[in-house]
């Protein structure tokens, strides 16, 4: 099975589609692309399942860059910039602190949550809400 994504004119995903081998002459992206655009009309780019290429298998809401020949996720927030990786960052850091003991003496995970209006990590840890201290590199209760 080959994975085909649909673009429009602006190089966004609208629609992934899965094609059987037996209709795609070739391995060359090309090939297959062409398949597509005779059988459904548009425009077509080849997307991996596996992410051996292209960088991602296409969502539906995707770029496609043709400059880099690859697809990017949407951009999650305004304040967000993509890093060398073409992957979406924060401005501050993703916390490194995920998960806590409860009182159980159980490991449990924190809810993190961008707050784009504060520019700031929100943490939840159980029914505690926490704002993540990037410089001191911990949790504060609200």
């Amino acid at each position: 099975m080959a994975h085909f994504a649909e673009i429009n004119e602006s190089n966004i995903v609208l629609r992934v589609c899965v094609v059987g081998n037996e209709h795609v002459p070739s391995d060359k992206h090309s090939d297959g692309e062409t398949w597509c655009v005779n059988f459904w009309g548009g425009t077509w780019k080849q997307t991996s399942y596996n992410h051996n290429f292209r960088k991602k298998y296409a969502g539906v809401g995707d770029t496609y860059d043709a400059a880099k020949d690859k697809f990017i996720s949407p951009k999650p927030h305004v304040s967000w910039s993509l890093d060398g990786s073409d992957d979406w960052q924060a401005p501050i850091t993703y916390p490194n602190i995920t998960s806590y003991t409860n009182d159980d003496d159980r490991e449990v995970s924190i809810l993190i949550d961008w707050d784009e209006d504060n520019q700031r990590w929100l943490g939840e840890k159980g029914e505690t809400n926490c704002i993540w201290d990037a410089s001191g590199l911990q949790w504060n209760n609200v």
